[in-house]
């Protein structure tokens, strides 16, 4: 088996636990890997702010992805290596449209996300430190392109995708049982895009990258990896994907993964 020189995690259903930490055993098992000189990158659609925490936790010393790949941050040198935005000729009409016509929208800009007092609160982060209150987004937008765009529930993800769907720009729908939600980034953004880009600075090649994840955004990734891991709690869609599963995010998927692509060689060594 070739040897893994960086190990790729998405956050969210992976790394993370349902209740947001790391458990013991991923813990040991990224301390290993980061004791054997392997690299281990996070790679979340999430914000900066979990991402930060993250790695400050795991004692990780290297960039990043962020944004679905829209950004990639250097938190040691508190540097933004890559910013992809949403141009505002198309934010500015989508936010019009859905500040018009009701529709429960958000923007990360400025590594916040923002949203109007009147929003919907979807989920609980959305109350948290990592968000700030506009009367308007058009507001925000004043100050520059956003990061991304994100459109909450069914029924907004269905009416903006209708009415901007031909718009060269990504369209990423996730689902969490019957809540659907669809981020909204450039065309050049993406986590596939942004870890090969990184891994070329490192000059590490494909076939020496673990990818491991859960979610229908993690797919180009898993698939251009050497060695791309599919969460047991993953999409039925993402399983099928890739070649190889590992334990939910419960049940310390990622340690088992990290385990045997990176360390199974040593361990038949010691047993024979």
């Amino acid at each position: 088996m070739t040897s893994i020189d960086l190990i790729a995690l998405d956050l969210d259903g992976t790394l993370l636990a349902p209740d947001e930490t790391v458990s013991p055993a991923n813990r040991a098992a990224i301390d290993r890997a980061l004791g054997a000189g392997i690299r281990v990158i996070l790679v979340t659609g999430r914000g900066v702010d979990t991402a930060l925490k993250v790695t400050r936790e795991l004692g990780l010393n290297v960039p990043a992805i962020c944004c679905h790949g829209a950004l990639t941050k250097d938190f040691a040198a508190n540097k933004t290596l890559v910013h992809i935005p949403v141009a505002l000729e198309y934010a500015k009409p989508m936010i019009e449209y859905a500040e018009l016509h009701h529709h429960s929208v958000a923007i990360y800009a400025e590594e916040l996300f923002w949203r109007t007092p009147d929003a919907e609160i979807h989920m609980p982060d959305m109350l948290g430190p990592g968000w700030r209150e506009a009367s308007s987004l058009l507001d925000v937008l004043l100050r520059g392109a956003p990061t991304f765009l994100r459109f909450m529930g069914r029924p907004s993800v269905e009416a903006m995708v209708a009415k901007f769907g031909h718009l060269p720009l990504a369209f990423r729908n996730e689902s969490w049982f019957e809540f659907l939600e669809c981020a909204v980034l450039d065309r050049q953004a993406g986590k596939e895009t942004a870890l090969e880009r990184l891994c070329a600075d490192y000059h590490v090649p494909a076939e020496h990258v673990l990818a491991i994840g859960d979610s229908r955004n993690d797919v180009p990734m898993l698939r251009w990896a050497g060695i791309g891991v599919a969460m047991e709690n993953a999409l039925p869609e993402v399983r099928e994907a890739v070649p190889y599963l590992t334990a939910a995010n419960d049940r310390d998927g990622v340690a088992l993964a990290i385990e045997r692509f990176c360390f199974a060689s040593e361990r038949k060594r010691k047993s024979a």
